[in-house]
């Protein structure tokens, strides 16, 4: 026989459609969950007694004076932590506690719970829980809302509670404030102190260094005077440079030649008579010039002229020698001024230097009471500061703007709300829960979930509550499904001769019984000659559905008590016959894996033109496996959400491990009318069938013939 076909497994894609599909499924625990979820709700809204509330509105600032301050003064800004704070401080047991304290909450609860006098704690959680801080949006207001079994008692809880949180707000900064300004006045005092002790060591100190009070209002007056030792080191600098200077002329005239020291001379150092003495020589000059035209060199004019002219060259070698040793002169000069000058200026700061560290303690003291003195005022500015801030009114840290009110409208139960929440929940609750079971639901459920476990092709759906065909007749609406049925496997066969046919399921209870008397029938209404063997030897059923005894049948010509003539029985349909099981006796369990059994089987086939064996649960007995491997096909019947997949796979196995043929899958009591996926495999031919029998009826009632009904009740007889 040839191996099942393996079809390729659909790719899984969830649609709208698939969870609408669930939810039509499972409306029963939808609409279960739901009517619990919002029932219970609704009386439970009804029960619970009203709730009143009562709001106070309160404006907060930070700690500050109803005037502004004569000191530096904050930036004032938004901060939401401090808002944050507040609303935490407002429901603080430093607050609530004394609100309980004063409104005596603890006796007034105890009298309406009937508890005596609460603990304190016990009545702060419950005060707690029906307090609510909230801030106005955009704004610093904060809403105290306080909920109560009477209105008038939430307001004045409310308003309770906006006091006591103002006069522990003021009461909080009074007390900071008080006690920051006596800590300021000990500092005050204790620095008084310090600076009595230091001027006592600064007056001893000047005593003992000798000091004036002309020095000790300037110690550095003995000294140098700054002054007076900035010019003595400007003078010293300029000595420097100008003795500089004179050394490095001297130098570059020392070094000159004759010529060049009468010309460089005139320039670095010019001197009037010098200069005189150059033109005179000059003048002569051009007189021996103009002489020598006119007389000789020995003439007695020549011979003056050249004699002045030599007195006057001795006369500028002189002057030039003079004034270069001028230069060396005014450079020694130099030097001494600049040496002295130096040596004064390194006495002065030695002497001051010296006068410095000898006076230093009594400069450090004094620069010790210069600060103190400034601590001091800086202190008594602070004192002053803070009476005058001490004594200004505080009243607008804490405003209350909206006084509590009692409102005679309950806010709980929300019965409106409630009742939409409980709708809501429910209804999310039931449709959570329907999903949840359909997730723990493994059985088969749609025709993708069969090919895609069994890898195998589905032959046929059969709708739910199907009666038996025989007794509805052959334009029964159910019987389109079977014939759906009976084609595809018609087409699933490779070889007309394979007409041995059994139908066997996973567990009890799958309608195999049903879907294969259903499938003989309409075999047997298509005019092909078809008989019925009972082989479920455990618990028959098919003689009960052809209302005939079981007393002899398959059993007992397997077990050669009667012949096969003997034993088949006759239906109303005159091609269809019936071979019940006969008694089983408890010695012949095996009797279906007889040689005899097999022999039948031939013979069977023979004689008609299809034979369908009914078989016992496959995964229960070994029944079911014998007659899947002795006859032609088989048919796995799965009953639509009854057993889980793994149970539907296994019996597939079992089929294919004995060497059955498995033509395809049925599927079996499909609720057409919650799950449209099944809808058109039968849907259309209902619709057109029961058209057409109203077509029918109206035209046989019009020409006065009752409509034909075929009688339930169908006469057996032996077929020999």
């Amino acid at each position: 026989m040839e191996a099942t076909k393996n079809f390729d497994a659909p790719e899984i894609k969830l649609h709208f459609l698939d969870y609408w599909r669930i939810i039509r499924i499972r409306k029963t625990v939808i609409l279960a969950v739901f009517l619990l979820v919002a029932i219970t709700t609704t009386l439970v809204t009804f029960v619970l007694p009203p709730k009143y509330a009562s709001t106070v509105r309160i404006s907060v600032e930070k700690d500050a004076t109803d005037i502004e301050s004569l000191g530096p003064r904050a930036a004032a800004g938004f901060d939401p932590f401090w808002v944050q704070t507040q609303f935490e401080k407002i429901q603080s047991k430093v607050v609530l506690y004394q609100v309980i304290s004063n409104l005596h909450l603890t006796q007034r609860w105890g009298e309406k719970y009937k508890e005596g006098d609460l603990p304190v704690p016990l009545a702060y959680n419950l005060l707690k829980r029906d307090l609510t801080i909230g801030q106005q949006r955009n704004t610093s207001l904060i809403e105290i809302k306080v909920e109560s079994d009477t209105a008038e008692e939430a307001a004045e809880i409310a308003n309770k509670i906006a006091s006591v949180y103002r006069q522990t707000r003021l009461d909080r900064g009074s007390s900071l404030s008080k006690g920051g300004l006596l800590k300021l006045e000990e500092e005050m005092v204790q620095h008084n102190l310090t600076i009595s002790t230091l001027h006592s060591n600064l007056d001893r100190m000047r005593q003992d260094l000798g000091i004036s009070d002309l020095d000790a209002s300037d110690v550095r007056s003995r000294g140098l005077d700054t002054q007076t030792l900035e010019k003595n080191e400007n003078e010293r600098i300029l000595a420097q440079g100008e003795y500089d200077r004179l050394i490095m002329t001297y130098s570059q005239l020392t070094n000159c030649t004759p010529a060049e020291l009468l010309r460089t001379i005139a320039t670095v150092s010019p001197d009037p008579i010098l200069n005189q003495l150059l033109l005179d020589r000059n003048s002569e000059a051009q007189k021996f010039v103009l002489a020598t035209n006119d007389y000789s060199l020995n003439h007695p004019m020549v011979r003056g002229i050249r004699d002045k002219l030599t007195l006057i060259g001795e006369q500028i070698d002189e002057r030039v020698d003079g004034i270069v040793r001028g230069l060396k002169l005014a450079g020694d000069a130099k030097k001494a001024t600049v040496d002295r000058l130096a040596a004064e200026v390194y006495r002065a700061r030695t002497n001051d230097a010296r006068q410095a560290e000898i006076r230093r303690p009594y400069q450090s003291i004094k620069r010790e009471i210069e600060a103190a003195l400034g601590v001091r005022e800086r202190l008594y500015a602070r004192v002053w500061q803070e009476k005058v801030d001490q004594a200004m009114p505080r009243e607008a840290i804490v405003e209350i703007i909206d006084q509590a009110e009692a409102v005679h409208r309950p806010v709980k139960p929300n019965k409106p709300v409630n009742i939409a929440i409980g709708i809501i929940v429910g209804l999310a609750i039931g449709i959570g829960l329907a999903f949840f079971i359909e997730y723990l639901d493994t059985s088969v459920k749609t025709i993708d979930d069969v090919e895609r476990a069994l890898q195998a092709p589905v032959l046929g759906v059969i709708p739910q509550n199907v009666g038996y065909l025989i007794a509805e007749g052959p334009d029964s609406p159910h019987a389109e499904a079977y014939r759906v049925l009976r084609t595809n496997i018609l087409f699933s066969q490779k070889d007309p001769k394979l007409n041995t046919i059994t139908v066997v399921s996973g567990g009890a209870g799958e309608g195999k019984s049903t879907t294969i008397f259903n499938l003989a029938t309409v075999f047997a209404q298509n005019g092909s000659r078809v008989l019925v063997v009972d082989s479920d030897l455990r618990r028959p059923s098919i003689h009960k559905i052809l209302k005939i005894s079981n007393s002899i049948g398959l059993t007992n010509f397997l077990l050669k008590q009667n012949t096969l003539e003997e034993v088949i029985q006759t239906s109303p349909l005159p091609t269809l016959d019936f071979l019940p099981s006969g008694k089983l006796p408890s010695s012949s369990m095996g009797v279906l894996s007889s040689a005899q059994m097999k022999e039948l089987i031939r013979d069977l086939k023979r004689r008609y033109d299809y034979v369908f064996f009914d078989s016992p649960p496959i995964m229960g007995v070994s029944d079911a496996s014998i007659l899947a491997s002795e006859v032609d096909c088989v048919l796995q019947v799965i009953q639509y959400r009854r057993y889980p997949q793994p149970m539907t796979i296994r019996a597939k196995q079992m089929i294919e491990k004995v060497g059955g043929n498995l033509l395809g899958i049925v599927l079996n009591n499909i609720n057409m009318a919650s799950d449209e996926n099944y809808y058109y495999y039968s849907g259309y031919y209902y619709d057109y069938y029961s058209k057409s029998e109203d077509s029918k009826s109206d035209a046989d009632e019009t020409n006065g013939k009752p409509a034909d009904r075929e009688d339930a009740g169908v006469g057996i007889k032996p077929k020999y």
